[in-house]
């Protein structure tokens, strides 16, 4: 009885010791989130928009209705509506329209001094993908000082669904791009309200890999975005690639051709299209053609073609980081012709692209993957980090060639592991690859908070010029420097680029 009575005691004075959760007052209401073990906190599930549901498909984020009370932001919220691609899986199942939340974590409860800020825009093929990133747990990057906040974004066709009756109704005559509005309303919350969480307004990197980094390099050129960030990274994804944004016309003919596949009326098309249940519209849309990412030049978040603005140096004045993994796609469907798509590229250059791909590469691969991860990721990383540097903005690239534990080659998404210490159990890493991931994670931390990778510790990064083309490769002795990354095949590909405008 007595053990009974002084362990209801010591539980009772646990308790009352135990700090409290803690509660932030921000745009809408009051919420609380979680303390974490390591002394800081976070706060999941925060909405930063009213659902876009109902007659709000296919509008711009609307500002979030107050709440009365406390809300609880300890769970992540579900992902947006999206079909599985295989690696998604887990989220589909509960995943909704109903999405636009964001997550914050910070390094110490409570705030002591401002930090900088990663806003983190996942991947996904603008398809797929969650703010709900094993990452944001394991805290690696927020132990090292800054604050990380995470986003989910509408995606498929009821992220950048454009069409006609969409223009005429809009108050922009724009339609498409839903799920940029709902990154750079992301933005303006965190403009507004992260001070509150020991971050800094005036220090925001937005980051992104694959889809997330095609979205940050469209950011830059978007002047509804303008003054919300003060540096990029883009990982394995930049605007050069996938043919660019689409133009207005080209956006809307593929929505009414959406639309007259689901058999709307001619008139009312999208009252109908509202009408419908989110999966079957997913279903119609999931294989169309992803070129440019479904992005498209409409006039309001995007005036102008994003590859114009950069040419003329009008894109946003705030360093970059940009690179890509060694074999971004490593094989090639059996049916691909080499041959015959380099002559389609190239033009009266076809024999120089022949030579160039003409043999396998030990750290590239076959001639196809040297030939895809070129095309559609190397040389737009390239070609990104040339326009950062004519037009006078800090530049660095980099190449990740360590493969992630279990690989044989650094494949796209490989190098996450290393940033965001996400080990596979059945594949632990080695000393190589911890060392390497303590780089990486040191780089993009020193990065984030100055806006040069640059700091005690670790090998000089050099900035990337239009004559050397530094850049700094992930291997399995580390960071090292070197220069002009396969520059003979991207000198191809940015002739074929400028030929073709």
């Amino acid at each position: 009885m007595r053990s009974a009575a002084l362990l209801f005691t010591f539980v009772v004075v646990a308790l009352a010791a135990a700090p409290p959760d803690p509660e932030v007052s921000v745009t809408g209401g009051v919420i609380r989130g979680r303390l974490a073990s390591d002394g800081g906190a976070a706060f999941k599930g925060v909405p930063f928009a009213q659902p876009p549901v109902g007659d709000l498909r296919w509008r711009e984020p609307q500002p979030v209705k107050p709440w009365d009370g406390v809300r609880e932001a300890s769970e992540f919220q579900p992902a947006c509506t999206q079909l599985s691609e295989g690696w998604n899986k887990a989220m589909v199942s509960t995943s909704r329209e109903d999405c636009l939340y964001l997550n914050v974590a910070m390094p110490e409860w409570p705030p002591k001094t401002p930090r900088a800020v990663m806003f983190w825009i996942h991947g996904g093929s603008n398809l797929s993908g969650a703010g709900e990133a094993p990452a944001f747990d394991e805290r690696a990057l927020i132990r090292r000082g800054i604050v990380w906040v995470t986003v989910n974004y509408r995606l498929g066709m009821f992220g950048f669904l454009a069409h006609p009756e969409l223009t005429r109704e809009s108050p922009h005559h724009a339609s498409g791009n839903y799920g940029l509005m709902d990154q750079i309303a992301a933005l303006h919350w965190v403009h507004d309200n992260i001070a509150k969480f020991g971050g800094d307004p005036a220090n925001v990197t937005i980051a992104g890999e694959s889809a997330g980094a095609w979205d940050v390099s469209v950011l830059m050129t978007s002047p509804l975005a303008k003054g919300l960030f003060h540096g990029a990274i883009q990982e394995s994804g930049a605007v050069a690639g996938f043919n660019g944004a689409l133009p207005a016309a080209v956006a809307e003919e593929r929505g009414r051709n959406l639309a007259a596949s689901l058999k709307a009326p001619e008139t009312g098309a999208i009252a109908f299209l509202r009408s419908l249940p989110p999966e079957k519209i997913l279903e119609e849309a999931f294989h169309r053609d992803r070129t440019g990412l479904f992005v498209s030049v409409d006039g309001w978040v995007l005036p102008e073609s994003p590859a114009k603005v950069y040419a003329e140096g009008r894109g946003a004045a705030v360093p970059l980081i940009t690179g890509t993994n060694a074999q971004e796609i490593p094989e090639a469907d059996p049916a691909f012709d080499l041959p015959a798509e380099l002559r389609k590229a190239a033009g009266d250059r076809a024999d120089r692209a022949l030579a160039l791909y003409a043999r396998p590469d030990p750290l590239y691969g076959s001639p196809a993957a040297q030939w895809l991860t070129d095309v559609v990721f190397r040389c737009p990383s390239a070609v990104q980090a040339l326009w950062q540097a004519k037009a006078g903005h800090p530049a660095y690239q980099y190449e990740f060639e360590q493969p992630a534990p279990g690989a044989m080659a650094s494949v796209h998404a490989g190098e996450l592991v290393f940033l965001f210490g996400t080990w596979d159990k059945d594949h632990p890493p080695s000393p190589a690859d911890l060392k390497l991931s303590d780089q990486m994670q040191t780089y993009w931390v020193n990065f984030t908070r100055t806006g040069t990778p640059n700091g005690e510790g670790t090998p000089a990064w050099l900035a990337f010029t239009a004559k050397s083309r530094d850049y700094v490769a992930f291997t399995d002795s580390g960071a090292v420097a070197k220069t002009n990354l396969r520059r003979a095949a991207c000198d191809l590909f940015l002739m074929a680029q400028t030929a073709h405008k």
